[in-house]
């Protein structure tokens, strides 16, 4: 079978995927889904060029959800720009850098940081319901420019949550509205997710026939994910975006202390 995987086991690769865009679309954490049950899926092989692959099919269903909320949300282009730079540049490090150190004292502190910060939005039900205008527009893209690159980093380095911690920082930090913060996080992440593929792939190889047809189920959950929440509103957001971080937070919790 493809990649000595049974029907049965591509089938459920494809549900994860699609499972994961539609998450990762309406409020980041698809890689809780997909990056497990890659893993799981081939323990043999390189775990670096396993969650590579993961992201090639990733980036796909990242990239329709950037497209169908720039199509319904106005984002400040400067912003994007700002952002998604130092995010390409700060994943391709981290990417560099993932098979040569280990990440866990950087999870550590990202494992305390997520349990503060679900803490602080669940404590704080206005939060991300309206754009609230924190900073100047300078300002702005300067804190948005760092934030990029530290959580681009992370993605390279490890991967699952860029898209809640891109969350987290647009919504807590930078004071936007939960539906604009997942227009620009789905940008910056389809950014961070296509430098992570450029380095690997060079580097040590990908999936790349797998990576591209698990890419078709992620397209489907990240065109259906990106819809609902557009529909729905930062109030829906907002609750999908507590469930995805508490159980980020269990999964940091796990393979830290287990």
């Amino acid at each position: 079978m493809f990649y000595d995987l049974t029907a049965v086991n591509l089938a459920l690769l494809a549900l994860a995927m699609f499972s994961a865009g539609f998450v990762d679309a309406i409020a980041g954490g698809g890689g809780l889904i997909q990056t497990p049950a890659m893993l799981l899926s081939f323990p043999d092989r390189n775990p670096v060029s396993v969650v590579a692959t993961s992201k090639t099919a990733a980036f796909f269903g990242t990239s329709t959800a950037a497209i169908k909320y720039r199509k319904s949300i106005k984002t400040d282009p400067k912003l994007l720009i700002a952002m998604v730079v130092p995010a390409f540049i700060g994943a391709c490090f981290g990417a560099l850098l993932a098979s040569h150190i280990s990440p866990a004292s950087f999870k550590s502190a990202i494992f305390f940081m997520m349990i503060a910060i679900f803490f602080y939005t669940l404590l704080k039900p206005d939060l991300g319901k309206v754009q609230v205008e924190k900073h100047s527009p300078r300002r702005l893209m300067v804190i948005g420019a760092i934030a990029a690159a530290l959580i681009g980093f992370y993605d390279g380095l490890i991967g699952p949550g860029t898209g809640t911690m891109l969350m987290i920082a647009l919504v807590a930090i930078m004071g936007f509205a939960f539906v604009g913060a997942s227009a620009i996080a789905k940008v910056v992440n389809a950014t961070t997710n296509l430098a992570s593929i450029i380095v690997v792939g060079f580097r040590i190889g990908i999936m790349w026939k797998l990576g591209l047809l698990l890419g078709i189920a992620n397209l489907a959950g990240g065109y259906a994910g990106s819809h609902m929440a557009i529909k729905k509103g930062s109030g829906f957001i907002r609750i999908f975006y507590l469930i995805v971080t508490g159980l980020l937070i269990l999964r940091l919790g796990y393979s830290l202390y287990f």
